[in-house]
Formats: structure tokens, C-alpha cells, sequence
């Protein structure tokens, strides 16, 4: 597992959108065991900002925005990475419907912007491209999806996904393959874990309303999602990362969700979320407007478990949990960083030890 051996040290990675909540924890992940990380980012898009918080600035060289292609391809030349993880991204489906334009320049053309860049560099080695579980074209059948599946998107974050990925498969067959550069696809969603203060995310949106005690409005409670703490589908990509590096050919996409059991409605979760915050009110709806969002969503992450030993961790109920313990912690003054690090080495132990998923403590 990469959490427990030497193969980061010293290695340079590049992580875009380092300045965002999974690319801040993988960042300080990454510079805990040793690699040499530089970051392609807007600045922090959230107050507070987890980034900060754990002592990134707010400007600086790596402040780049990933549409301005002559600033990326400098910054790729400059850095010389060895490894990229490409998170940057307008991630947040509702913020699609109201900046559609916006949106499919951000994750297709800024996705483009930086694999021209890579195409050009003579250090790169491996190349992730995150996306996202809404890349499949959903007809709700109650199935899991499997990578083999058929892409979509009803709305236009989830076809930005969708085109990103089209994206990633013609640079590697165009360029990447020849040149025994891995680069594949990663696809996760409904992330959770402290640090998150984004708007319309359901835990983010619980933690404001319940410290400033207000009642939350949940629109969609009945609708299902693979939660799973930001730590696994982070793992996942860093073992994924690790194996390109060692065998670039034939590796093109990978989901990395928990168990099917694991998946739960909105509204199972926050009711997890209000007990271990120790208090919040809340009220479920029925969500007959809006824009659409999928109602059922659940991925199969077979071909990373048996490819790649992909293992989650965490049940969701112990997700839940720590997550917002995380957050009542650091509202009483404990350091984001030293809260993080905690959460490190908690899932790196269990990784190191093979155990088998752990229920909530």
C-alpha cells in the first residue's frame, strides 16, 4: 500500500486543485511521507479554508487558473513533476445549472490545458485524473455502476465529468501510451470528512446551520449515495498512481466507492451526523422542485479492489462519526493540521494491519 512504503519519498507531484478540501488533504498527506509537492490551484474558495488552515498561502506561484494554458504549461515545465493528481474542478452540481458555460471550460478545456501541458514534459511518469460517480449515464436502475458502463450526465457538471474523461482517453492514446506514460481515470463521489466548508454539500451545510443553530432544510432525504470518508477514495488514488508508474499499459479508469452496503440515503446520514454532533435540527422534505439530481447512485469497485487491492476502511457509520467530531474539534480550538494527521495515521494503521472495515468506535 502506499501509505506504508518508501515510494513517495522524494518524488515530485504536481496536485491541481490543491487549494480545495480533497486536494488539501492530499497534499499533506502526500508531504507526510516525503514527496515533493508543488500545486496548480485557485486560491481557497471557502472561508474558512481547510488549505489555510493547515498553513498553505493565498497567493503565490502556484495560484494559477487551470483555463490559462500558457500559465499551466509554464508551471508544468517549471515543476517538473513526476506524478500528477488533477483534481481542480467546478465540483458542485447546482453551481453547473447556474454556470453551465463556465463549467465545461473549468473541467474539459482546463483537463485539456493540463494534459497538453504534460504532453510536452519530459519528467512525467503518471498522470490521474480525477472525476467524479456522476460520469454514467444514470437511468436509475438500481444497479451499481461499473467502469465498463456507458457515460452521460443529465446536468452539466456530470457531462463536464463525462467529457473530461473522453478527454483523458484520447491524450493517453494519442500521446501518453506510446511513451509508457500512465495516465487513467478516477471516479468517486459523495466524499465526506472534516475540513469541508463548501455550499451545498450536505455535512458542510449541517455544520454551519447546527453551529448557528438553525434548522436544516433537506430537500432530497430519500436519495442514495456511496458516502465515504475523503481519506479512502485518496488512498485509492495514490495506489493507483503508484501502479502506473510501475506498469503504465492497460489502465484506463477506476471507481473506488464503499461496499454496497455501505451506500445510505441523505437522510439516514444526517440523522448519524445530528447524534454524533450532539444536536441539530433538521427538516427532511419531499423535493418535488429544483433541478434534477439523481435519485439512486452507487458504484461497484471490484476492478480496484482485485487490480489494485483497493480496501476500504472505514464503515460509514465510523465515517460519520469522526467526521464530525472533527468539525466539534476544531470549533473548540484544536488545530485542523493536528486533526488531520490524526485521522492519517488512524487509517494508515489500519491499512498497514490488512483489517478488515471498521465499525463506528
Amino acid at each position: 500500500m502506499p501509505m506504508t512504503n518508501e515510494f513517495w519519498r522524494g518524488k515530485r507531484v504536481l496536485v491541481t486543485g490543491h487549494t480545495g478540501f480533497k486536494g488539501s488533504w492530499l497534499t499533506l498527506w502526500l508531504r507526510e511521507l516525503g514527496a515533493e509537492v508543488s500545486g496548480l490551484s485557485l486560491a481557497p474558495q471557502t472561508e474558512p479554508s481547510l488549505h489555510r488552515l493547515l498553513g498553505g498561502g493565498m497567493d503565490g506561484p502556484d495560484i494559477i487558473d487551470i483555463r490559462d494554458r500558457d500559465a499551466v504549461t509554464h508551471h508544468v515545465l517549471k515543476t517538473r513533476p513526476q506524478i500528477v493528481f488533477h483534481l481542480a474542478a467546478q465540483a458542485l452540481v447546482r453551481i453547473g445549472y447556474r454556470s453551465p458555460v463556465e463549467t465545461y471550460d473549468v473541467n474539459v478545456i482546463g483537463t485539456a490545458n493540463l494534459l497538453d501541458a504534460l504532453r510536452i514534459s519530459e519528467d512525467i511518469r503518471s498522470i490521474v485524473v480525477v472525476t467524479t460517480d456522476k460520469v454514467y449515464h444514470n437511468a436509475e436502475t438500481g444497479l451499481a455502476f461499473m467502469e465498463s458502463d456507458p457515460l452521460g450526465g443529465h446536468d452539466p457538471y456530470s457531462a463536464s465529468k463525462a467529457a473530461a474523461e473522453i478527454v483523458a482517453a484520447s491524450y493517453r492514446a494519442s500521446f501518453f501510451s506510446a511513451r509508457r506514460i500512465g495516465l487513467a481515470t478516477a471516479r468517486a463521489g459523495n466524499v465526506i470528512g472534516g475540513g469541508d466548508w463548501a455550499e451545498d454539500r450536505l455535512i458542510p451545510d449541517a455544520v454551519r446551520a447546527w453551529q448557528s443553530g438553525e434548522t436544516l432544510l433537506v430537500k432530497r432525504p430519500r436519495a442514495v449515495r456511496p458516502w465515504q470518508h475523503v481519506l479512502e477514495p485518496l488512498g485509492g488514488y495514490m495506489g493507483l498512481a503508484e501502479r502506473l508508474w510501475q506498469t503504465p499499459e492497460g489502465i484506463e479508469s477506476y471507481n473506488f466507492g464503499p461496499d454496497h452496503g455501505e451506500a445510505a440515503s441523505i437522510g439516514a446520514v444526517l440523522k448519524m451526523a445530528e447524534r454524533h454532533f450532539g444536536g441539530g435540527e433538521m427538516v427532511l422534505g419531499e423535493a418535488a422542485d429544483g433541478p434534477h439530481e439523481a435519485g439512486y447512485l452507487v458504484l461497484d469497485s471490484a476492478r480496484a479492489r482485485v487490480e489494485l487491492g483497493y480496501q476500504p476502511r472505514w464503515r460509514l457509520a465510523e465515517t460519520v462519526r469522526r467526521t464530525m467530531e472533527w468539525y466539534r474539534a476544531q470549533c473548540d480550538g484544536t488545530a485542523a493540521r493536528d486533526l488531520c494527521l490524526a485521522d492519517i495515521r488512524d487509517f494508515t494503521a489500519l491499512a498497514a494491519k490488512h483489517e478488515p472495515l471498521r465499525a463506528a468506535g
